[in-house]
């Protein structure tokens, strides 16, 4: 990728100022590999690799009266990060159609490390978990549930920081604007088919960023709900069209293929 990119800083507060955000151009390369083996009926386990390298140039404050500087926005850190990881993930997956799900449970955990001895300038750990259901609950209505939480351990970078937003979780917060070590967030969004190819989706939603469990504060968790359009252009396939809504009505508009998750 290499885009304009804005950057509000680190941590709940300073998502929450909307006049005190940076703009900047993001360079980012990233790899990643898993390979899962099967262990029985929906069950799988296999190793991870994964390479990310950041590197933010021509930062600009958005407002002169803004005290930080790029140093402190960034937590003294590079601007310049590559970090390099290994790990493991298991995963439970009984859905009977992976891009339209109708039915079934998809679990899984991945625990990554990224130790200086892989050439990390920053040692940390990274775990993630995902947990999702589908359910009929009448004719063309399916209700789909999302529970997805990464948590970060150790001296993790301002680049691998946990971001909420962007098209498939929160959709309606500018993806990173919130961003910490750990991140929690939860979607609840009903399917419905209307006529031949037409369907719509309502959400509601909830998410937290926090940088450890003890400043955890349940008054900072977000809101977040929305409303969509599907066309399934082939089947079991959908064009999506979402409009999101997070705190003080903030709107993001998305189109993507394939549902959310």
């Amino acid at each position: 990728y290499h885009r304009p990119s804005d950057y509000w800083g680190i941590g709940y507060d300073a998502g929450s100022n909307d006049s005190f955000y940076w703009s900047y151009l993001r360079l980012q390369a990233q790899m990643k590999t898993d390979f899962l083996f099967k262990l029985s009926h929906n069950l799988f386990f296999g190793p991870m690799i994964s390479f990310d390298f950041v590197k933010g140039n021509n930062f600009k404050k958005k407002n002169p009266n803004d005290p930080r500087t790029v140093e402190q926005i960034i937590a003294g850190e590079k601007s310049r990060i590559g970090t390099t990881g290994i790990g493991a993930s298991v995963v439970y997956d009984s859905r009977d159609v992976i891009t339209d799900c109708h039915n079934g449970i998809y679990f899984k955990i991945e625990q990554g490390f990224y130790p200086k001895f892989l050439g990390n300038k920053y040692d940390f750990m990274m775990t993630d978990i995902i947990f999702d259901t589908y359910n009929r609950v009448w004719k063309g209505g399916i209700l789909a549930f999302d529970l997805h939480g990464k948590f970060n351990y150790g001296n993790v970078p301002w680049t691998m920081k946990s971001r909420m937003g962007g098209q498939f979780r929160m959709r309606g917060y500018y993806e990173g604007q919130y961003r910490d070590n750990n991140l929690i967030e939860v979607q609840l969004e009903l399917r419905q088919h209307l006529w031949k190819r037409n369907g719509m989706v309502l959400w509601v939603g909830a998410g937290n960023v926090f940088e450890n469990f003890r400043k955890f504060n349940f008054s900072e968790t977000l809101p977040n709900f929305g409303i969509g359009y599907r066309w399934e252009f082939k089947s079991r396939v959908n064009v999506r069209l979402d409009l999101g809504f997070g705190k003080d009505f903030k709107t993001g508009f998305m189109f993507n293929i394939n549902e959310a998750f």
